[in-house]
């Protein structure tokens, strides 16, 4: 079984990769919807624990909003601004795939120092979360694509989530369904923010925004 959850987590973390080497809005839609799916299915399989109904169900509703209706949300105010695929980035692709793989290697030397209980759940899950966490800031710093933003900000959601499934056990559900929804209620809102900043500027370059005034 942990070899299957560390087998899920290595993808994770390739996908980080994937996000930060490229300049297409559709292929991190796509990144981010796997890495929904992904971090989903992880803590049905932590810890070699009875799986019970309410888990499975649970789990369905999490991979349902984070793997489905949150990247489509996305996608759709794309689609209806008519936003171009392509963005520029503030640091360049190359540049931005070294960082996240040093990402990689720092959480994973913080991983071994902190020596959890909880990582007898899978080796890379506590390196996955942090390194989803750096990736999904990085993004936010370093691409000025207002979507891109956002796709940044659920990454780093995605590693809170991961963190949570390793510290927590008792009444994860309840905990992680609130934030849960209340990161479907932000992208909600930016999506028609995001909306009304193309119509504004027929553009998503939050460079533009520095020409708002009070």
């Amino acid at each position: 079984m942990i070899q299957l959850i560390d087998g899920f987590l290595s993808l994770v973390l390739l996908s980080i990769l994937f996000s930060l080497g490229s300049g297409r809005l559709t292929v991190l839609f796509k990144v981010i919807a796997f890495q929904g799916i992904a971090v989903s299915i992880v803590p049905l399989l932590i810890g070699g624990r009875h799986v019970v109904f309410e888990d499975i169900l649970f789990t369905l509703a999490t991979l349902l909003i984070r793997g489905v209706v949150i990247p489509y949300s996305i996608y759709l105010a794309i689609k209806k601004a008519a936003i171009t695929s392509k963005f520029e980035p503030i640091v360049d692709y190359h540049a931005s795939m070294f960082a996240g793989l040093l990402f990689m290697v720092v959480a994973a030397l913080i991983s071994e120092k902190l020596m959890l209980p909880s990582m007898a759940g899978g080796k890379l899950l506590i390196t996955a979360s942090i390194a989803l966490l750096a990736g999904g800031m990085f993004i936010l710093m370093a691409r000025r694509n207002a979507i891109a933003m956002v796709l940044g900000y659920i990454m780093m959601e995605n590693g809170i989530y991961l963190v949570g499934t390793a510290f927590s056990v008792r009444a994860r559900h309840i905990v992680e369904f609130g934030i849960l929804l209340d990161v479907l209620a932000g992208v909600m809102i930016m999506a028609v923010i995001l909306q009304n900043i193309k119509q504004r500027f027929n553009d998503v370059d939050t460079a533009r925004l520095t020409t708002l005034k009070e």
